[in-house]
């Protein structure tokens, strides 16, 4: 597979000190008098594939969760031990499921991983959900428009989001369990938001937010592609991982043809207290709006090195979504938005003897941002920025 690098040539031995010396410095942006937050570049490691072995075909016997569970609260992922680099390669190796039912395994080989990240969790007390702030997203105006067009909908009943013209970016527990891929998993489908048509012909156009009438535009179409292969990590599988939680919950889909709608680019999650007001926002399609887009943003509230905790208000199906946040971009100068996580769902954790409710989002580490990367580009030379 090194030969899609353009080092075919090269011995296995040479390959990581050549991966070294190319892999981009810490690169901050310059002092600036404008107050306008920036995206920061940070040094991205490489992930590459080593080698890649054909596995039994997996039983799809378990149901599709749209949502997750863990017994660990943010205190608890704040106080577990980070996974040690020897681990790393181990949860970063991954399965594929092909579309014909075949499964294999890649093992991975991690270059330029710096191990010690100067970046301090912030902790900040939990604040109690308040009434319900997601707006319903209907019509061509809206829904068809960026960035809520690149939203779409997996067939198992999840949400995921376009970050390539044949990718889509959603949570691991969308296809599978943590032991067992999920039934349609195999014949999994990407549906993509289609505009309602009025009695006339014309498209509807509507924007409403909590105000009763989430069921009365009715449903909207979809238009289906199949995926071709799906990348789950190892990570997320029960027994490769630590047992608290969904750090590894964020799975890659391949489409078997390319679509024509923008996509979102992919970025480094930084730390929250550097995203514009805090805010992260994602879409998805709430179960409990079907047929509708579900657009929200909140305040980033506590955070580890792989999760984001936030209190926006979401409903099983918008798992899979992918979070994002609008920052202005120096070299480009412009502002541009980048899927900075994935939306794993609901945590309902039993503390100090009562139930408490966390959503918490995958965050796309600079290891993750390489592994997802190169899933998408085949290379890693266009994935030294994140």
């Amino acid at each position: 597979m090194c030969s899609n690098l353009g080092f075919s040539g090269w011995p296995p031995s040479t390959l990581p000190l050549l991966l070294l010396s190319v892999l981009p410095l810490v690169t901050s942006s310059s002092s600036s008098s404008s107050s306008r937050p920036q995206w920061i570049l940070q040094r991205v490691p490489a992930v590459l594939p080593l080698q890649s072995q054909p596995r039994p075909s997996p039983r799809f016997l378990s149901p599709a969760r749209l949502d997750v569970a863990s017994q660990c609260d943010p205190e608890c992922h704040l106080k577990a031990p980070p996974p040690l680099d020897r681990d790393l390669p181990q949860f970063l190796a991954y399965q594929t499921l092909h579309s014909d039912g075949r499964l294999s395994e890649t093992a991975v080989g991690i270059y330029g991983l710096d191990s010690n990240p100067n970046q301090p969790p912030s902790r900040r007390k939990r604040e109690i959900f308040g009434h319900d702030g997601r707006y319903s997203i209907n019509g061509r105006d809206f829904a068809l428009k960026y960035p809520f067009s690149a939203a779409v909908k997996l067939s198992t009943g999840c949400s995921g989001t376009l970050v390539g013209d044949r990718h889509v970016l959603t949570a691991a527990h969308c296809v599978h369990d943590g032991k067992n891929y999920v039934k349609g998993a195999q014949r999994l489908r990407v549906g993509f938001l289609k505009p309602k048509r009025d009695s006339r012909g014309g498209a509807v156009s509507n924007f409403t937010a909590n105000m009763g009438d989430a069921h009365q535009s009715g449903k909207m179409k979809f238009q289906w592609i199949r995926a071709k292969r799906t990348h789950v990590p190892k990570g997320w599988i029960k027994g490769n991982a630590n047992d608290i939680g969904m750090d590894y919950d964020y799975a890659l889909l391949e489409l078997k043809k390319t679509h024509r709608r923008r996509y979102l680019n992919l970025g480094v999650s930084p730390p929250s207290r550097s995203l514009p007001g805090r805010r992260v926002h994602f879409s998805g399609f709430d179960n409990d709006r079907p047929g509708q887009l579900v657009y929200r943003f909140c305040r980033a509230g506590e955070e580890t090195s792989d999760l984001l905790y936030q209190r926006c208000d979401a409903r099983p199906g918008a798992s899979g979504s992918g979070v994002y946040a609008r920052m202005w971009d120096v070299g480009r100068r412009r502002w541009q938005r980048k899927v900075i996580g994935v939306f794993s769902g609901h945590q309902w954790v039993e503390r100090r003897g009562a139930s408490q409710e966390f959503n918490v989002a995958v965050r796309i580490t600079p290891l993750k941002y390489a592994q997802i990367c190169y899933w998408i580009k085949g290379n890693f030379v266009d994935c030294r920025e994140g």
